[in-house]
């Protein structure tokens, strides 16, 4: 089954679970929808997920810099040499954050909400594992 958004446990259980005010590192591992499949209504144009996902990324990137974080790998996933079989990914990210509060707050922005529709319609399927970076 998709993981796509996380749900308000989810959010819960990361607020409690990482270490306040500390520097955390989240992994991202994305696989893209061959066609986006943003919602009949929504107005979007057709387009292919990767192409989704960039638009998503505009404003993103953008609101990860504004909370004090920065992108710090980006990569085309080519082979799982250790994983279930059917398991595989087209991308990964490795995004800096100060603080889970940073990205909690970028989280609730108005701006990085609406902009998630894009990231939806792009991903088949997704992790977002919370990391803390040793020293």
């Amino acid at each position: 089954m998709p993981s796509l958004n996380p749900s308000q446990e989810q959010l819960q259980r990361f607020a409690e679970q990482m270490p306040a005010g500390e520097p955390i590192l989240m992994l991202n591992l994305l696989r893209f929808h061959d066609q986006a499949t943003y919602p009949a209504e929504s107005g979007h144009p057709s387009c292919s997920g990767r192409e989704a996902y960039a638009i998503y990324s505009r404003t993103a990137i953008r609101k990860v810099r504004a909370a004090g974080g920065q992108v710090e790998t980006m990569a085309n996933a080519h082979v799982a040499l250790i994983a279930p079989e059917q398991e595989h990914w087209d991308e990964l990210l490795l995004v800096r954050y100060p603080s889970p509060e940073a990205f909690l707050a970028m989280l609730a922005d108005p701006e990085y909400r609406a902009a998630t529709v894009h990231r939806t319609a792009a991903l088949a399927d997704s992790r977002l594992i919370a990391c803390s970076p040793r020293s």
